[in-house]
């Protein structure tokens, strides 16, 4: 099967374009900055040659800088592509808990995602829980300060790899028309992730109790960013994928 990834270059988009690769599949990398199919969503420069052939589309497109114009808008430019090169899958990637805090990004997701339930290919979204990738990241930088601001959050991280398996296993199969929701093996909160962070990598960093205020404190304090009934559950813990990357 020939699949292309756009935003193949980025975290999990490598990882998507390796999983299938490794099952078999002929998998096309699209991205700006990809060597063989250099494609650009905010103009739609590259995507027909790019879709050519290609039976499943997997958009694994990401930007924090221009989130409406590259995710959103891009993904009408990405549909049209795919309809007129016959592409019978696209699959979207999202976020749990997107259309219940509201942020400049997460609303340029609910908007992708609204746009490829009415768009004119056969779709699956799948929504995952945050990446233990992205929790480190920013334990890891608050960390060089010896100090880390924590809200009062529930979390649900879950292995960027976990994820890419599951993507893959959804652009194996036929499309749902409806969401899959892949979640981390455990529900935490940010407070018990900084000694989980702390105990494996052995810095020292005060924590400080950061509130957030409103409707977008109570949604993260009752877990709007966790899934107690996912459709997939991710295998490695935040303890094991901190420890892996040592």
């Amino acid at each position: 099967m020939r699949v292309a990834v756009a935003g193949g270059t980025g975290t999990l988009g490598s990882r998507v374009a390796e999983e299938l690769h490794s099952r078999g599949h002929e998998v096309r990398v699209l991205g700006r900055t990809s060597k063989d199919f250099p494609v650009d969503l905010t103009t739609g420069e590259g995507l027909a040659r790019a879709l050519e052939g290609c039976e499943v589309v997997v958009d694994a497109s990401n930007s924090q800088k221009n989130p409406a114009e590259v995710m959103a808008e891009g993904s009408l430019r990405l549909l049209e592509a795919e309809d007129a090169a016959g592409v019978g899958h696209h699959v979207c990637v999202s976020i749990v808990g997107c259309d219940r805090v509201s942020n400049v990004y997460n609303r340029a997701k609910v908007e992708q995602e609204g746009i490829v339930a009415d768009g004119p290919v056969p779709w699956t979204v799948v929504r995952a829980t945050q990446f233990h990738d992205l929790l480190a990241g920013l334990l890891d930088a608050a960390g060089r300060w010896r100090v880390v601001p924590v809200p009062r959050v529930r979390l649900q991280t879950v292995a960027c790899a976990d994820v890419a398996r599951a993507v893959a296993d959804v652009a194996e199969g036929p499309p749902l028309k409806g969401r899959l929701v892949v979640a981390g093996p455990e529900i935490t909160d940010a407070r018990a992730a900084l000694r989980t962070w702390r105990s494996v990598t052995g810095r020292r960093a005060l924590r400080i109790p950061i509130p957030v205020p409103g409707r977008t404190g109570r949604a993260l304090r009752g877990g709007v960013l966790t899934e107690e009934r996912p459709d997939v559950v991710g295998e490695t813990t935040f303890q094991e994928w901190l420890e892996a990357r040592r």
